[in-house]
């Protein structure tokens, strides 16, 4: 019953226009990726993520901005689909990237910190960096 309310609320919102959504350009040396990102800027938001979701379109993603740069880590807890979290520089400049992360849903989750400070994090489907050719100092670009 609790999931079924949450997943109301969650279609209320993104209804209302309260969810942000930001297509993002990765140039890699080959080619531009778009990525239509949602986008989580509060504490709340971070802290939620892409909790409980059961899918993710094919070019969709969730870009997590923080105030200034900084380390950070993420973890997968309650997360449904595996992921690959691509770190991001206040500069656009990907400088890490951790592959096809599988779901935690037991009390303990694998943490996952970033090696260098970052501005941005960006979550999409696991495997969509190696599809799409994306590397480390691929630059990303807001449009």
């Amino acid at each position: 019953m609790q999931n079924r309310i949450l997943l109301v609320l969650i279609a209320i919102l993104m209804l209302s226009g309260c969810v942000k959504r930001k297509e993002i350009e990765i140039q890699t040396r080959d080619r531009s990726v778009i990525i239509n990102a949602e986008i989580a800027d509060t504490e709340e938001k971070r802290e939620r993520g892409l909790m409980f979701r059961k899918s993710l379109g094919k070019n969709d993603g969730m870009l997590f901005v923080f105030d200034d740069e900084r380390h950070v880590t993420f973890w997968m807890k309650n997360t449904l689909i595996p992921l690959d979290i691509i770190f991001i520089s206040s500069n656009g400049t990907i400088n890490e990237i951790k592959e096809n992360v599988q779901p935690c849903l037991a009390e303990l989750c694998e943490l996952y910190p970033s090696t260098y400070p970052v501005k941005y994090v960006l979550e999409v489907n696991a495997n969509f960096t190696r599809i799409n050719g994306i590397s480390i100092g691929d630059r990303i670009r807001f449009l």
